[in-house]
């Protein structure tokens, strides 16, 4: 899971980071409302965790751009304002769960997981004939069961989550696998053959375009 850390606290964001981190999250950091709301929009996030008062944009006006773009992203709220008409006014604009400041790094690690764990629940992307149910981990192309390893599970459905959009082959590793780019590793290309494979006749929808990554269609090329 890749969680993106919004914090303007330099401290604060390391402290927070560390320990997801060593969760097993993999975990990203920006201080500024306008490149919290450009990175969310990237569809490369399981959650965010963002704090209210940032430079610029503040963490309301970010939940408030993500939701009105139809981004559903799980958001975690941070903030030393903890009255209830500040909560309310947290939670009304998109933010899916609210914690004050100072607080308990345990809270912060059961209400991320509590997040996470109702977004796999209701998660199932559909591109096409494709469908994707995260929850119970399969895949079917036109009705028909994918017989799919975890690893081309997640390989297809970050390239679902991010529909029509090129992905470039650093990203993919960093988000799939958690690694910096080798470019003598042929890992992707591995996968991404194999998934053509058991697409059968819809492995078109896996298009490569050259020099930049790949992306997922949904009609064949003309």
């Amino acid at each position: 899971m890749r969680v993106l850390v919004v914090e303007d606290d330099p401290k604060l964001a390391r402290f927070v980071s560390r320990v997801l981190i060593e969760e097993g999250y993999l975990v990203d950091c920006c201080s500024d409302g306008d490149e919290a709301l450009e990175r969310g929009l990237s569809g490369a996030y399981d959650a965010l965790v963002l704090d209210w008062m940032l430079p610029g944009r503040d963490g309301i006006g970010v939940c408030k751009a993500l939701r009105a773009r139809g981004n559903e992203l799980p958001i975690l709220m941070l903030t030393a304002r903890g009255e209830l008409p500040e909560r309310v006014l947290g939670l009304r604009s998109g933010a899916d769960d609210y914690l004050s400041k100072p607080f308990e790094i345990e809270e912060l690690l059961a209400r991320l997981e509590a997040l996470l764990r109702r977004a796999l629940r209701s998660g199932e992307l559909r591109v096409g004939p494709l469908v994707i149910r995260r929850a119970e981990r399969c895949a079917s192309v036109d009705g028909r069961a994918l017989n799919l390893t975890e690893r081309e599970l997640a390989l297809l459905s970050h390239l679902a989550i991010r529909n029509e959009q090129v992905i470039s082959r650093t990203e993919i590793l960093a988000r799939v696998w958690g690694m910096n780019f080798d470019p003598d590793s042929n890992l992707i290309e591995v996968h991404i053959s194999r998934l053509r494979d058991k697409l059968g006749e819809h492995a078109f929808m896996i298009e490569t375009v050259r020099g930049r990554g790949y992306r997922l269609r949904q009609e064949p090329p003309s």
